[in-house]
């Protein structure tokens, strides 16, 4: 009897933990049979029994959710702050779940109120849209190998970088060129959903055909580059790309040289890196993607060396520069001792609207995260690529009409 209690304890402690089951499977259950021991079993195997005691728990496909919590008494669910119908009792048990739709291409917020108090919950969720998921008959285009690059400007400095490139590239044809900082995260197709929706729009025409370098920050031995990289606010970093990454790149793809055929993409310092670019070369690079942008004093030294804090009034006072520029924020972004990234990137909106730049701001609840920039990606390409035409090399940037009658963006204290 002994031996016989060993091996089933043994065996117990060797056996694989239950599968998790596919958001719409999940989803699915939920509408059909939430009372049934299944769907307990599933839900408890996909969110997580810790997250679902705590307030975490959601999983979503397109507009469709789930929120599952344990609670004593009955909660209140409350997402982006305001109240959501009823929540559901799970017949013999503490849990209650809610199904219900939320606005895609952008992220969420929630909370639940149990018993008068605020608790659980979860910033940064992303609900993606259709153009975010893989679609059939829709060609895909391929990650390479990682490279690796050895620079000479930044003496010793090592950096890897991926290609992606569409089914649609022909090499007889030159292709647009985009550039993502920080690009170590796009590797995985579903982590991002980034190369989703590069096949999805380059199949719709969207966006023209283009080879995205996916790189991340460098590396002297063993120190990270990437605040000197991409908070340094000089032209050095977009002569990295033009005198030493590009040549090695165009040496394995056809790629146009022409700025209007170009474009930088980031979140946080890889966002104002893509500006800073930009801004001292549209000769090279003309649009810009940038996502919580890091408009801050990281790399400001007094007297000595210009950081992104300068950059709204840069924008204001100097020669206006022929870019494109979308950027992206929230209202909790962080706030500290380098500054306010909120209110940086509002300052930023207001100086690119002032000298009537071709801009647009983007801005959520979300926190220093990139779930908000990833679920609104097919509407930023299609906006920072609209009316390419592979015929030009060049075309003056004007503010949309629409834009010119808008007000300046307005700060409110809504938290105290």
């Amino acid at each position: 009897m002994r031996v016989q209690v060993v091996l089933f304890i043994m065996a117990a402690a060797i056996a694989p933990a239950a599968e998790k089951t596919p958001p719409s499977q999940l989803l699915e259950m939920a509408r059909k049979e939430p009372n049934a021991p299944q769907f307990r079993e599933a839900a408890i195997a996909t969110l997580g029994d810790a997250d679902i005691k705590k307030g975490a728990a959601i999983i979503g496909e397109g507009p469709d959710f789930l929120w599952l919590v344990e609670s004593e008494s009955k909660p209140e669910l409350l997402v982006d702050d305001e109240p959501r119908p009823p929540m559901k009792s799970i017949k013999g048990t503490k849990l209650w779940m809610e199904i219900g739709q939320l606005r895609t291409g952008t992220s969420h917020k929630f909370v639940y109120k149990i018993d008068g108090k605020i608790t659980g919950g979860k910033t940064d969720v992303a609900a993606f849209g259709p153009d975010s998921y893989e679609h059939p008959g829709v060609p895909q285009g391929k990650i390479s190998e990682k490279f690796v690059h050895t620079s000479k400007m930044y003496e010793g400095m090592k950096t890897d970088y991926w290609i992606y490139v569409p089914a649609q590239y022909d090499p007889k044809v030159p292709a647009a060129l985009m550039v993502w900082h920080d690009g170590q995260g796009l590797v995985e197709r579903n982590n991002s959903r980034v190369q989703n929706v590069i096949d999805n729009l380059t199949f719709q025409k969207k966006v023209p055909v283009t080879i995205h370098v996916f790189i991340s920050p460098g590396k002297i031995g063993d120190q990270a580059m990437r605040s000197i990289l991409y908070d340094t606010v000089t032209d050095k970093h977009a002569r990295f790309w033009e005198e030493e990454l590009l040549p090695e790149v165009e040496a394995k793809y056809n790629i146009r040289k022409d700025g209007y055929s170009r474009a930088c993409a980031g979140n946080s310092s890889g966002g104002i890196s893509s500006f800073n670019i930009a801004w001292w070369h549209p000769e090279w690079f003309s649009r810009v993607l940038s996502r919580i942008g890091s408009f801050t004093s990281i790399q400001w030294h007094p007297g000595e060396l210009d950081g992104g804090n300068v950059f709204p009034f840069m924008v204001r006072k100097q020669p206006k520069r022929n870019i494109r520029v979308w950027l992206q924020d929230g209202s909790e972004d962080l706030e500290n001792n380098h500054g306010s990234w909120p209110l940086q990137n509002i300052q930023m909106a207001n100086s690119l609207k002032m000298r009537e730049y071709d801009f647009h701001l983007s801005f959520g609840n979300n926190t220093h995260n990139g779930a908000m920039g990833n679920a609104e990606a097919p509407e930023e390409l299609t906006w920072v690529w609209r009316d390419y035409d592979p015929s030009k090399t060049d075309q003056i940037y004007e503010m949309d009409p629409g834009e010119k009658d808008k007000p300046y963006f307005r700060v409110r204290i809504y938290n105290r």
